[in-house]
């Protein structure tokens, strides 16, 4: 009865908020924030939820994903497929995303380079084969610049509420601080990494020196390891079977880029010329003999006016837009100016090479034409 009440009232104590997956995740994001990591690799990374999170960190052009089990990763990688908003404002960054189904006993060629690999709650369901061939596939031959491996901490275990072993039916062993400590000093000296030690899931004050819930050892590689040109020529052959991919669209595609700058030529182009009819309408409202109009009388008395451009409009329509009859001139100069644009394009020439074609322009090729019937039309509604 005692040991029942214990139970009860540790599983009422030990609760983490948020969940202590939240917060592996989070550690990690943290990490990427700090670190600035192109290429990271999540091994173990099951139902995809951190590389879910990870896809919106905008260091990150390369995102991979491995696990054993295919029918795991299949349930959740709809997720990682880009949203239509992707297609709507591409971000500035490419940005790939690859799931593959396999071992991390086994080594392939498509998990070399990579800036940042992540193991959390991994290494514990490793057979003990499987486990002795892990240090080597990751820290020997995947060897990126930094590893971070999480595991259970098994002094915590006797806090929990559980009447099993292990915290998990497919649990191999779980290691207290002293084993993983060891185990991870021993692999970072054999393959020239530093480890440094913290954990998640801080335990109840009264209950004393239990350690975190979750242990995390931080790998960082000593020096930049040369002769991977050799390395993957010396393992060509692709052992994993890739599942899924899913290419970003990106500002770096000049397809979207085009599509990006006319959106915007347009919309700012649209934006001058409404300002300059409305400037307009209003200096030559009491110019119509003198009568107050309704708007589509008004409109079409302002534009006969100014059906061409005075001699100063004339002497700075390549700088200022002019109404001309039905149209407004808007010089490609001034939409250059506009720092959105300026920032899409990065020169004028690259404005004038993206939009050529894909909206109207002046005989010279200077300014962006707009009518304006569209526009009087809706006035007059």
């Amino acid at each position: 009865m005692e040991e029942k009440l214990r139970k009860d009232e540790l599983a009422r104590t030990v609760k983490f908020t948020p969940p202590l997956y939240k917060q592996r995740y989070q550690f990690i994001k943290q990490l990427v924030i700090k670190h600035k990591p192109k290429k990271v690799a999540d091994l173990g990374c099951a139902d995809c939820r951190l590389l879910w999170m990870l896809k919106f960190c905008n260091c990150i052009e390369i995102l991979v994903g491995l696990d054993i089990s295919e029918d795991v990763m299949k349930e959740k990688m709809h997720t990682l497929c880009p949203l239509p908003g992707d297609f709507l404002q591409p971000s500035e960054r490419p940005l790939t995303i690859i799931l593959h189904q396999g071992s991390v006993a086994e080594k392939d060629p498509c998990m070399l380079g990579f800036d940042m690999v992540t193991c959390v709650e991994l290494i514990e369901h490793l057979e003990a084969e499987e486990l002795e061939k892990f240090p080597e596939v990751v820290f020997g031959f995947m060897s990126p610049a930094m590893i971070v491996i999480s595991t259970p901490n098994s002094e915590f275990n006797r806090l929990l509420p559980t009447a099993t072993l292990f915290r998990h039916p497919d649990h191999k062993f779980e290691w207290n601080r002293a084993q993983f400590q060891n185990w991870a000093l021993d692999v970072a000296a054999h393959y020239g990494y530093t480890v440094e030690f913290t954990g998640l899931g801080t335990p109840p004050s009264e209950e004393g020196d239990v350690g975190f819930c979750t242990q995390i050892g931080v790998f960082v590689r000593k020096y930049l390891k040369n002769g991977e040109p050799e390395t993957v020529e010396k393992y060509k052959e692709h052992v994993y079977k890739t599942i899924f991919k899913a290419v970003y669209p990106s500002l770096k595609d000049e397809k979207y880029l085009q599509t990006a700058v006319v959106n915007e030529v347009l919309w700012t182009s649209q934006t001058i010329a409404r300002r300059l009819l409305g400037n307009r309408k209003s200096k030559y409202k009491k110019r119509c003999d003198g009568v107050e109009t309704d708007p589509p009388f008004l409109t079409s008395c302002f534009l006969r006016l100014t059906e061409y451009p005075s001699l100063t409009e004339a002497e700075n329509s390549q700088i200022e837009p002019f109404i001309n009859g039905q149209t407004v001139h808007v010089p490609l100069a001034k939409i250059f100016s506009v720092p959105k644009v300026k920032q899409l394009c990065g020169t004028f020439e690259t404005l004038r090479k993206l939009i050529t074609g894909k909206v109207a322009l002046s005989n010279d090729g200077s300014a962006l034409l707009v009518d304006t019937e569209y526009e009087n039309e809706e006035q007059g509604n």
